[in-house]
């Protein structure tokens, strides 16, 4: 089977989506990176390249939220409340272990 350009070509929202997709994952290992890092140099340098994709990720967001490609959900008010009681159960633990 021969694919043509139109079959490997992404569409607008599945290119915006990747480009999220990536700026995400981008995100995740800066911030491993940054709290790995041994000196404040390089901590730094993480810090700057953490931010310029955070901007980067916000950016195409908003891009497809304009376009109706994503929207999120509203968050369930029960949920919010179910976790932040469970996260003021574990707080006297967790301060008591640190």
């Amino acid at each position: 089977m021969k694919l043509t350009k139109s079959d490997v070509t992404l569409n607008e929202r599945d290119t915006l989506q990747d480009l999220l997709d990536c700026e995400k994952q981008l995100m995740s290992l800066y911030t491993t990176a940054l709290y790995e890092g041994s000196t404040k140099a390089m901590r730094k340098n993480f810090t700057t390249n953490l931010l310029s994709v955070a901007e980067n990720q916000y950016s195409i967001f908003q891009q497809m939220s304009t376009r109706g490609y994503y929207e999120p959900k509203p968050a369930n008010k029960n949920l919010i409340d179910e976790a932040n009681a469970n996260f003021k159960k574990q707080k006297p633990q967790l301060q008591a272990k640190g």
